[in-house]
């Protein structure tokens, strides 16, 4: 069933079923992740952050906010997950994240799963660790956290409460280029992989009042093999900017200014590679993003989307992951 009108030769970019083997087709999402709150991209109680080289012209060194690929991938497989449930493709007694994989799901064969012996599948979903693009000493704050007595106060029987802490949060409007890669997709996989970024709201350390991130899609890219990295791309938007005059340290950068910057960027990337590619970005993708969205934002449209892509997987179950969990036959 085609789902699709936009992309008239969807043949070259999308398998039938999903390929037991790798058969060289790649999309490329090409995201750009933006933090509305304060947000936490940490491990063992600090910010992740790394030393890098500013831009690919610029050749001063700085230190970036680092976002994790599991912490990119993880909140957006599990609002796939949530939805196959909202629409009774996948029972919730019967696969549990982390805990006990169906794996005959869209979620298990696309995103991958590994259950010890029992089995695994890898993750046809690319993601690798996204940088920001200001430095880290421009894109984190300091905050005290208190914790009130019922009074609402530090203080209860004549004692001061010594519950007071400090953490680091990332300020909002804190930009993080992040390509996203699905490897052989079938038209529903593509979809289904599109809509989740499209609708994942919260990334790091999971709060009620926090996290609050962002994703706009500039564009995909339908290629023979991978293309750039996140940090080339990231050092790419900053040199331009650079060039703009849009870097407007201490101020946050702006959105526009980032957006544009960002796709003349990853144009200017795209002619380097080694590798045949067709690109949708800017003006070029608005259509396919438009249909997307209308396509996810009816009942019937989500619905027929999850169907397929659950029909393909357990396709896919079927023909080479059940066969390979089935008891050898006594001779």
């Amino acid at each position: 069933m085609t789902l699709l009108k936009t992309l008239t030769d969807a043949d070259r970019f999308f398998h039938d079923a999903i390929p037991y083997k790798p058969m060289g087709k790649y999309v490329h999402f090409l995201t750009l992740r933006v933090t509305e709150s304060y947000p936490l991209f940490q491990t063992d109680g600090e910010l992740n952050k790394a030393r890098v080289r500013a831009g690919v012209k610029d050749s001063a060194t700085i230190s970036r906010l680092t976002l994790f690929k599991r912490k990119q991938s993880t909140p957006e497989r599990l609002v796939g997950r949530e939805l196959l449930r909202t629409y009774g493709l996948v029972k919730p007694e019967g696969c549990e994240y982390n805990v006990s994989f169906a794996m005959d799901n869209a979620d298990c064969i696309i995103y991958g799963f590994a259950i010890g012996d029992s089995g695994s599948e890898k993750s046809k979903v690319v993601v690798d660790t996204a940088f920001s693009i200001t430095a880290f000493d421009q894109s984190h704050e300091t905050f005290t956290l208190n914790a009130p007595y019922e009074n609402g106060t530090m203080s209860a029987n004549g004692e001061v409460t010594s519950r007071i802490n400090q953490q680091d949060h990332i300020r909002p409007q804190v930009f993080f280029p992040s390509i996203v890669t699905l490897k052989d997709p079938t038209e529903a996989s593509f979809l289904y992989v599109f809509n989740n970024i499209l609708r994942t709201r919260h990334y790091g350390a999971q709060t009620t009042r926090t996290g609050r991130v962002r994703n706009e899609l500039l564009g995909v890219v339908f290629a023979d093999g991978e293309i750039t990295s996140n940090l080339r791309w990231t050092q790419a938007i900053y040199d331009q900017m650079q060039a703009d005059g849009t870097l407007v340290a201490p101020d946050p950068l702006n959105e526009d200014s980032v957006m544009e910057a960002a796709k003349q960027a990853i144009a200017r990337l795209m002619q380097d590679e080694f590798i045949v590619h067709q690109d949708f970005i800017g003006t070029d993708f608005q259509a396919l993003l438009t249909e997307v969205k209308q396509l996810t934002g009816t009942e019937a449209g989500i619905k027929s989307l999850l169907e397929q892509a659950n029909a393909d997987a357990k396709s896919y179950f079927e023909q080479h992951v059940k066969k390979q969990k089935a008891p050898a036959k006594s001779k």
